[in-house]
């Protein structure tokens, strides 16, 4: 009869089982590719090339990854405290509303004022829109997969309501709102550096990157480093050691949502106040259940949460060069790899953790006898 399963140590969890799980998606989807005819290698080449070195292709992935990384740390944040937030896209979209008030509110107010506002705005409404579901669960015992889903429909139907209705731009028949004030926008990468005489291709990469970059590193002081951060892990550990630790385990679960609503809310910062200057219908585009998969392959820490939302906004990118370059590689099978990946990383995440930890736990006895 064989022993207890060895523990898989942190670093081997962190990097190297994702990293397992991220080769054995591409070898099912290298597969597939080649059951239609394909060179696998030639198409992965292509992908690479389209995300990271075509022009303008790192400043496309650079944009999706910063999306990305808002969505991650949301579903992240709330599973700390285990809260499974399937909320991410109806924060986000909500959040979209909470941007362009709050940057109509300031009108022509200088930038410096109008774009923290607006970034204000969309974390709010998303903060809000978490809170709601962290309320029900902990005050009213509602699931908060259930409540979270539900209010992704709600998020949408009020946009819909709003985007077709007294938010739509007069003379304008597809659902968006009229243009934000220019003081509120985000300035674009290709823009800033045009003003140190540097010329690189247009991309809608702007300055939520650097947001992006700043939350990774709140999100790290949050949770490790402040006492709020350590009674969150400490309800996801035990709600009921928590309990008797003095913490207030309703109010946690409370917070946590509302700080995840509010990191998928800077979604808005990017595609409202970054990009399309204005609220339009559907600007979100799954995003929010992407981030699920981010938190997962990211094992809900920093470095890992941006590696996964790079691999995911590569995949997004490249995934469009290949429907470009390949016929047979349609925009389907670009989304079956993708599917892969969020399979592997997501539902079958640990699929390779027993073998993993034998292998590292038989490469460590003979160094301990050694030792010994």
């Amino acid at each position: 009869m064989s022993g207890p399963l060895p523990p898989l140590p942190r670093r081997a969890d962190l990097f190297l089982l994702p990293l397992i799980n991220l080769m054995a998606a591409l070898l099912v989807c290298g597969l597939v590719v080649l059951a239609i005819g394909e060179n696998p290698i030639e198409a992965m080449g292509v992908m690479i090339k389209g995300a990271f070195i075509y022009p303008g292709g790192l400043g496309y992935t650079l944009y999706y990854t910063t999306n990305f990384v808002f969505t991650g740390l949301a579903v992240a944040t709330s599973f700390h405290a285990m809260l499974f937030n399937i909320g991410g896209e109806g924060q986000a979209y909500i959040a979209g509303l909470g941007a362009a008030l709050a940057a109509f509110a300031v009108g022509a107010a200088p930038a410096i004022v109008a774009i923290p506002l607006a970034i204000a705005g969309a974390a709010l409404f998303g903060a809000i829109w978490g809170v709601i579901p962290g309320y029900l669960q902990a005050k009213r015992g509602s699931h908060i997969v259930i409540t979270t889903i539900m209010f992704n429909f709600i998020a949408a139907s009020i946009m819909v309501w709003l985007l077709a209705g007294i938010m739509l731009e007069p003379g304008q028949q597809s659902p968006q709102s009229v243009k934000l004030p220019e003081t509120s926008h985000l300035p674009k990468l290709h823009d800033l550096v045009a003003l140190l005489g540097v010329k690189i291709a247009s991309t809608p990469l702007n300055a939520s990157l650097a947001i992006a970059l700043n939350a990774l590193g709140l999100f790290w002081v949050l949770i490790w480093r402040t006492r709020l951060g350590n009674a969150i892990r400490a309800v996801g550990n035990n709600q009921e050691a928590a309990h008797y630790a003095g913490i207030n385990v309703a109010r946690t679960n409370i917070i946590a949502m509302a700080i995840a609503g509010a990191f998928a809310g800077l979604l808005a910062t990017n595609e409202i106040v970054g990009v399309s200057h204005r609220v339009i219908l559907n600007y979100t585009a799954g995003y929010g259940f992407t981030g699920i998969a981010v938190a997962l392959m990211g094992r809900n820490h920093p470095i890992g949460i941006f590696l996964a939302a790079l691999l995911f906004g590569a995949l997004y990118q490249g995934g469009a060069e290949l429907d470009f370059e390949f016929k047979s590689i349609t925009r389907e099978m670009v989304l079956l790899i993708q599917g892969m990946i969020i399979l592997f990383s997501g539902a079958l995440a640990y699929m390779f953790n027993a073998p993993l930890s034998r292998l590292i736990a038989r490469l460590a006895t003979p160094r301990e006898m050694a030792r010994g």
